[in-house]
C-alpha cells in the first residue's frame, strides 16, 4: 500500500502573566497518509484535493505538490515479492527470522505496516503448507503472535487465516488417521520381517507425530485467540470445530489436550456446541484423563465436565463410562474436591443416578466433611448434594449406620441449620426400619415447633414429624405434652404465616389424624372449620386442595370425627364441589372419602349418588349431541343397547376402604405426589 509521510515541526509555549513565552518547546513530529484507494484508475487530482481537506497540517499551498508525489506513487513500479520463488528451505528460513520479529510485541505495529511481508506470509501458507509441516508451523505462529491482541484480529481476517487453520487441521487429523492405520497393518509381532518394518515406521510416526503436534497446538491457539469474538466463533461452529476440537482428544501430549480441552470448555457454554459435543462422545474420551498427573489437564478437564454436567443425556453417560467413582476419589483431594462434588450433585439430581452412590465410598466421606465443620455453617454445595442423596432409601441407610442420625439430629437442632434438618427430612421419608429410628427424637422436634426462630428450620421439623406414620408413636401424649394442638389450630388461618409453613401444618394434622384419639382431639379444637376456611381461601392452590381433603379422608375412619364432619360441617358439601376438579389426584382422594360418608350416611350418600348420576348423565348428554349429525354409529356404547342400564357406568361405591389405601397421597416431604 502506498502512503504520503507529512513531516512537521510542534511547537509549545508557556505564557506568563503578561503574555510573554516564559517556556518554549519544539518537537519534529510525522504523520503517515495511507493512499488505501489509489491504484492505475485512481483521479490523482481529486485525491490530492480529499488529502488536503481531511489532512489539517497540509497548507492548500502544498496542493501541487501532493498531486505530484501520488502522480508519482501511481506511476511507479511496485516491487515484487521473491520470498514465493525461493527455495523450500529459504522460505523455512525466512519466515522463521520474521517470527522472530513477531514474537517481539513491540514490533508487531511496524510489522502490520508491511503489507508486502504478510501478504507474502499468508500467500506462502495457502500454497505450501502440505508441502512442509514445519513451514506451515512457522507462518501460524506469526500469525498467532498477531493473535494475542483483539486490535490485530481484523488482519488475520483479511487473509483468511482462521479459514485456512481449520483446513490444516482437518488435513493433519485425516493424515493421523491414515498413519494409525498403517502401523496396525504393519502390526504383526510373529512376522519376523514385518516387525521390524513395524519398528522402523514406528519411529519414523513418531517424529512426524511431534512435528504435526507442534502444528495443531499452534494453529488451535489461534483459533481459540479469534474465538474471542462471538461472530467468528459461530463461524468456526459451522466449519465444524467442535468435531475436530473433540477428535484430537485421543493424543496423548499434555501440552495439546491442555489447550484441546480447554477451547472446547468455552466452547460448551453454547448450546448448539454442546449437543454436538453429546453427539461426538466427548464423555466418553474425557473419563480418560480423569484421573491425570498434570495438573492444568485435570483441571480443566473437569470443569469442562462440570459445564457438560447441567445435561441430563450428559450426566447418565458420565456415570455409565465409570466417572462416578473417580469423581468420588478425588473428593480427598484439596485441589479438586470442589468442583468433583459440584459434578457429584449435578448427577445426584438424577433419581436413577442417585442409587449409584451406595456402591462407592462417597457418602462415608461426606458425612465425615459434614461433621468436620464444628459449629460453622456448612457449603452450600456439600450439604446439596448430601440432601439429594438423603432421598435414596439405600442412600440414607448408609448415612444413619452406626450413630449418623443421632449425630446429624445434634448438630442440627443445635446450629438451628435449616439445610441439615432437609437431609434429616429426606431420610425420614423411607419407611421400614429407618423411621423407626426418630422415635428417639420425636420430643426434641416437637420442642423446636413452638420456639421462635428461624421459620425455614420450623418448616423442616413439622416437615419430618409430619413423615413419621408409625404405629407405635402417640400421638396423643406427643401433642398434649407439647401443646401443639392450639399451635395447629392458629397457623390454618389464612396469612397467619408463610404459606410453606401452614401447608406443613395441615399436613402434620393428616399424619396425627390417623390416630382415633388424636382425631377426636382434634375435632373438638375446631379445627375443621379451620380447615374449611382454609380450603376457600387456598382453593387454587392444588397441592393445599388436595392435603386438606386428605385430613377429611383421614378423619372420616374415626366414628366421633366422622359425625363431626357429616353433621357439624359442610365439609361433605365442599367434596361433592371438588368431585370432578381438574386434578385428577384431588379427584380420587375426594371420590374415596365421599364413599365412605355414603357409606355410613343415607342422606349424603343420596345426594353423593344423584350429582354422580347427574354428572355422569350430563356426559353422556353431551356425547349424544356431539354425535347427533353422525348416523355410522347406531349405539353410544358400541352394539349393546343395554350398556346403559350398567350402574357402574354412573358411580360404584367400595365399601370397607383402608386409610393405607391412599397412603400414597399423604407426601412425607411437603410434594404430592400420585403412585
Amino acid at each position: 500500500m502506498s502512503a504520503l509521510v507529512v513531516y512537521y515541526e510542534v511547537e509549545a509555549s508557556i505564557l506568563g502573566e503578561a503574555g510573554n513565552a516564559r517556556h518554549e518547546e519544539k518537537k519534529e513530529c510525522q504523520k503517515i497518509i495511507r493512499l488505501r484507494s489509489l491504484n492505475a484508475s485512481t483521479d490523482v487530482s481529486a485525491l490530492a484535493r480529499k488529502v488536503v481537506e481531511e489532512c489539517k497540517i497540509i497548507h492548500p499551498s502544498k496542493l501541487a505538490e501532493v498531486e505530484h508525489l501520488l502522480l508519482y506513487l501511481q506511476n511507479r513500479k511496485k516491487p515484487s515479492s521473491k520470498f514465493d520463488i525461493l527455495p523450500m528451505t529459504e522460505k523455512i528460513r525466512g519466515s522463521t527470522l520474521i517470527l522472530h520479529l513477531a514474537r517481539n510485541p513491540d514490533n508487531l505495529e511496524e510489522l502490520l505496516h508491511n503489507e508486502t511481508v504478510l501478504g507474502a506470509l499468508a500467500r506462502v501458507l495457502r500454497e505450501d503448507w502440505k508441502h512442509s509441516v514445519e513451514l506451515a508451523t512457522t507462518i501460524i505462529y506469526v500469525f498467532f503472535c498477531f493473535s494475542s491482541f483483539s486490535q490485530f484480529h481484523g488482519l488475520i481476517t483479511h487473509y483468511k487465516i482462521g479459514v485456512l487453520c481449520m483446513n490444516i487441521i482437518e488435513h493433519e487429523l485425516k493424515k493421523y488417521d491414515l498413519w494409525q492405520d498403517e502401523l496396525e497393518k504393519k502390526k504383526d509381532p510373529e512376522n519376523q520381517s514385518l516387525r521390524k518394518e513395524y519398528e522402523k515406521t514406528l519411529k519414523k510416526y513418531q517424529s512426524l507425530l511431534v512435528k504435526q503436534e507442534q502444528l495443531l497446538r499452534v494453529a488451535f491457539y489461534l483459533l481459540l485467540n479469534l474465538s474471542e469474538d462471538t461472530r467468528t466463533e459461530l463461524k468456526m461452529r459451522n466449519k465444524n470445530i467442535v468435531h475436530l476440537l473433540v477428535k484430537s482428544l485421543e493424543r496423548d501430549n499434555e501440552e495439546l489436550l491442555v489447550l484441546v480441552v480447554s477451547f472446547l470448555k468455552k466452547l460448551s457454554i453454547f448450546l448448539e456446541n454442546k449437543n454436538d459435543m453429546a453427539e461426538m462422545d466427548t464423555v466418553e474420551k474425557l473419563a480418560c484423563l480423569v484421573p491425570c498427573e498434570q495438573e492444568d489437564l485435570m483441571n480443566v478437564t473437569l470443569r469442562l465436565l462440570l459445564n457438560l454436567s447441567f445435561d441430563t443425556g450428559l450426566r447418565t453417560k458420565m456415570v455409565h463410562v465409570g466417572l462416578l467413582p473417580k469423581l468420588t476419589a478425588l473428593l480427598g483431594n484439596d485441589t479438586y474436591k470442589h468442583v468433583a462434588m459440584r459434578i457429584l450433585y449435578h448427577i445426584s439430581v438424577d433419581d436413577k443416578s442417585k442409587s449409584m452412590f451406595a456402591y462407592t465410598d462417597c457418602i462415608p466421606q461426606l458425612i465425615q466433611m459434614l461433621f468436620e465443620h464444628g459449629e460453622e455453617r456448612m457449603d452450600n454445595e456439600l450439604i446439596s448434594f448430601c440432601i439429594n442423596l438423603a432421598a435414596n432409601k439405600t442412600n440414607a441407610q448408609i448415612i444413619c449406620e452406626g450413630n449418623g442420625l443421632k449425630m446429624l439430629m445434634k448438630r442440627a437442632l443445635k446450629l438451628k441449620d435449616p439445610l441439615l434438618m432437609k437431609m434429616i427430612r429426606n431420610i425420614s421419608q423411607h419407611d421400614g426400619p429407618l423411621k423407626q429410628l426418630f422415635i428417639d427424637y420425636v420430643g426434641d422436634l416437637a420442642a423446636q415447633i413452638k420456639q421462635e426462630g428461624d421459620e425455614e428450620f420450623v418448616i423442616e421439623c413439622l416437615g419430618t414429624m409430619a413423615n413419621l406414620t408409625i404405629p407405635d408413636l402417640d400421638w396423643e401424649l406427643l401433642l398434649k405434652e407439647y401443646n401443639l394442638v392450639p399451635y395447629l389450630k392458629d397457623h390454618l388461618k389464612p396469612g397467619s404465616a408463610e404459606d410453606d409453613l401452614i401447608l406443613e401444618v395441615v399436613i402434620m394434622i393428616g399424619t396425627v389424624s390417623m390416630d382415633d384419639s388424636c382425631a377426636v382431639m382434634l375435632a373438638k379444637s375446631g379445627i375443621i372449620p379451620a380447615l374449611i376456611e382454609l380450603l376457600n381461601a387456598q382453593q387454587e392452590d392444588d397441592e393445599f386442595v388436595c392435603q386438606i381433603i386428605y385430613v377429611f379422608y383421614q378423619m372420616v375412619f374415626h366414628q366421633a370425627t366422622r359425625d363431626v364432619i357429616i353433621k357439624d360441617t359442610q365439609a361433605p358439601a365442599y367434596l361433592i364441589d371438588l368431585m370432578h376438579d381438574k386434578n385428577l389426584e384431588i379427584r380420587q382422594v375426594c371420590d374415596n372419602t365421599l364413599d365412605i360418608i355414603a357409606e355410613y350416611d343415607e342422606e349424603w350418600g343420596k345426594k353423593i349418588q344423584s350429582e354422580k348420576f347427574r354428572w355422569h348423565n350430563s356426559q353422556w348428554l353431551e356425547m349424544v349431541e356431539s354425535r347427533q349429525m353422525e348416523d355410522a354409529e347406531p349405539y353410544l356404547y358400541g352394539n349393546d343397547p343395554d350398556a346403559l342400564e350398567q350402574p357402574d357406568l354412573f358411580y360404584s361405591t367400595e365399601p370397607g376402604l383402608s386409610p393405607d389405601f391412599y397412603s400414597q397421597f399423604h407426601s412425607q416431604n411437603g410434594d404430592f405426589n400420585a403412585w
